[in-house]
């Protein structure tokens, strides 16, 4: 609560910016993550000159991999990187596909507690970089081995979770959810493609060219450097909604699923920074105004 009355301060947006999102292994897949997420937060600094970056009391980034170049708080890595004082902290959330969403709702719950008045929130991917992993061996001169692709899905799995609970990957989830509700995938391709259509207009009437930070990758020796300025979604060509057969599902059991779900990509964006009072900084804010995480009991992807 505010330390001033029992009415809890107000949460803000002041400025809202991102990377491109790229396709998996697209042009965004020679960005480490841990660069990838500095170059919003650096994009905020120069956006705001007259801002004091040291006044900056936290930076929360979600990350559900955290498995190669984005482990070891990818948070507090990228704030480095971007240039903020060694006095601001970082911490990283993990609330799988919701992660960067919780990022900027943690912000906010400390903004309204009183406990700080600036912060950063955002999140960033990479699953083009997801690296292999390899669990050490169970016993002397073991000749079992396993690896792991961290891309998607699960690793090192628990078996009393598995027994009790089940390890659903998110594909297979979405055809529990087609299968518990009854969605069939003709309302699957519609819904899909509506979302390209729509997308594909926003973008080109510059719906977001305002938050778009340019990605610039170096490149051979003697050659101009990579700029990345647009997402590399949704599809360029028109799509249509398909007449053919449902796609091949994950499993034979599973109900049909939708062939034209989002990509899996890489990505950095910054909803930084809630503020209390940083109005007068010239900031133009939008107010948070509620957020709530509820777990379901269905056998879903339940891990969020």
């Amino acid at each position: 609560m505010n330390s001033a009355s029992d009415t809890p301060a107000e949460a803000f947006i002041c400025e809202a910016v991102r990377t491109p999102i790229g396709r998996y292994g697209g042009a965004l897949a020679a960005v480490r993550a841990d660069d990838l997420a500095a170059i919003p937060i650096a994009a905020l600094l120069e956006r705001q000159p007259s801002l004091d970056a040291a006044a900056i009391e936290d930076v929360f980034l979600g990350c559900a991999n955290q498995a190669g170049e984005d482990n070891r708080n990818v948070a507090r890595m990228a704030a480095l990187l971007a240039g903020l004082p060694v006095s601001v902290p970082g911490a990283t959330v993990n609330r799988l596909c919701g992660s960067g969403l919780d990022a900027v709702a943690i912000a906010a719950r400390t903004i309204r507690s009183g406990e700080a008045q600036l912060a950063i929130a955002g999140g960033v991917e990479s699953m083009s970089r997801a690296p292999f992993v390899m669990p050490k061996a169970d016993s002397a001169f073991s000749r079992n081995a396993e690896i792991f692709d961290t891309t998607i899905g699960w690793r090192f799995i628990n078996p009393r979770l598995k027994e009790r609970f089940g390890v659903d990957s998110m594909p297979e989830t979405g055809e529990n959810v087609a299968a518990q509700f009854n969605i069939a995938r003709a309302d699957q391709d519609r819904f899909a493609l509506r979302s390209q259509q729509r997308a594909a207009a926003a973008a080109g009437r510059g719906f977001f060219a305002s938050e778009l930070v340019p990605v610039q990758i170096a490149q051979r020796k003697g050659k101009p450097p990579l700029v990345v300025a647009r997402d590399e979604h949704p599809r360029p060509a028109k799509p249509r909604v398909s007449t053919t057969a449902p796609a091949r599902c994950s499993s034979p059991r599973r109900a049909p699923c939708g062939a034209g779900a989002s990509p899996r990509a890489p990505a950095s964006s910054r909803r930084p920074p809630p503020g209390s009072s940083r109005a007068s900084w010239g900031w133009d804010p939008c107010r948070l105004r509620a957020r709530c995480s509820r777990s379901r009991g269905f056998r879903w992807h339940r891990w969020m």
